[in-house]
């Protein structure tokens, strides 16, 4: 089959690997100019990882990650509240992410193109592109995330993804830039501070190219903070606002600032030193979105397309897996009525009860 892509990152790059190792003709086009290396922090695998990447030949990435020793809870001083001697490896999104994609053939992955629009006819489904070509193929997949150009293909209706009233800002630190203070507490353990409408958690996560040597890794912060006015906290350095997320650099100098006063005056001090020690922060709005449907005879949606959940499930990647795997698999099986609605099925289901989970999770923040 020729199959095209909207999207590559996690969901995008797996069905693609999947798919071409089965022998079809895959194009992915992605609209980051410069690919997504650098973006990621890291994640929990959940088993649908691990069973991709047994899929792909790459189970060396599973064991490629950073140990947090324990769980801590601190209080508003920076004192230790509990301890929860549980070991947890949080592996390499980056790591994971150009293992995913050395699989597919260099000319198959096309960066700065992306999906503006999707539609198909009796024959072939159809992209388009934002630099005006369409590109033809038997199947077209939507794994173009929450702001999905290929989702109105599959739907007759898109109420789109719903705010959940808070934002994640993010600090991604080069472990040499910690004080030591801060380094001593937090570095290998995975790190909770709770306030009324908020969370912190951090912990250390590999270097942007895998590194796992200490002071070659980074630490990665998220403070989840209500915000009634989301216009306002997506509004980046040159007054233009973003409707899901800022990337790093894109927070204003006077946003930032104010973020690090904050954190001095509410988090504990040690989690205060990380955002201090930011100098490019990252904001993420958290959103709930339900497709009621994955696919519609030659066009289908996985990942964020179809279902977004909100982070605490530390379920997204996994979502992503399991739709591939599913999507393949309906493929393998001819893309017939029958074998898309079981892919359906299962999916919705999946999709459906993450998306709950994450909602139980974050109802105090909201």
């Amino acid at each position: 089959m020729r199959i095209a892509i909207a999207g590559g990152s996690m969901a995008g790059l797996f069905s693609a690997a999947l798919l071409q190792q089965a022998g079809h003709e895959v194009h992915v086009f992605e609209r980051s100019r410069s690919g997504l290396e650098g973006r990621g922090a890291g994640l929990v695998a959940q088993a649908e990882v691990f069973t991709l990447l047994r899929a792909i030949g790459r189970d060396d990435v599973a064991a490629l990650g950073v140990v947090a020793r324990e769980r801590i809870t601190l209080d508003r001083a920076g004192a230790v509240l509990s301890r929860d001697p549980r070991p947890q490896m949080q592996v390499s999104w980056d790591h994971l992410y150009v293992a995913a994609r050395a699989g597919i053939a260099p000319d198959r992955y096309h960066l700065g193109t992306a999906a503006i629009a999707a539609g198909q006819g009796e024959d072939d489904a159809w992209l388009e592109l934002d630099d005006g070509t369409q590109v033809h193929a038997d199947l077209v997949i939507g794994a173009d995330g929450i702001g999905s150009a290929v989702r109105a293909a599959v739907l007759q209706r898109d109420d789109g993804p719903h705010y959940a009233g808070y934002v994640a800002w993010r600090a991604l630190v080069h472990e040499q830039r910690l004080p030591g203070s801060a380094a001593d507490l937090l570095s290998d353990r995975f790190a909770f501070f709770h306030m009324p409408g908020g969370q912190v958690l951090g912990y250390t996560v590999a270097g942007p190219r895998g590194e796992l040597d200490v002071g070659e890794r980074r630490y990665n912060a998220v403070w989840y903070r209500r915000s009634p006015d989301l216009a306002a906290a997506l509004t980046d350095g040159e007054g233009r606002t973003h409707p899901f997320s800022l990337p790093p650099g894109g927070v204003s100098a006077a946003a930032r600032a104010k973020l690090v006063a904050d954190a001095g005056h509410l988090l504990p001090p040690q989690f205060a030193q990380v955002f201090a020690a930011e100098p490019a922060p990252f904001a993420q709005a958290i959103f709930d979105m339900e497709t009621p449907r994955m696919a519609n005879r030659r066009i289908a949606l996985i990942g964020d397309a179809a279902f977004v959940a909100r982070p605490h499930t530390a379920m997204g990647v996994a979502k992503a897996a399991g739709d591939a795997m599913s999507l393949a698999k309906a493929v393998e099986q001819g893309w017939t009525a029958e074998a898309r609605a079981a892919f359906e099925a299962e999916r919705l289901r999946a999709g459906r009860a993450i998306v709950d989970y994450g909602r139980r999770l974050g109802s105090s923040l909201a």
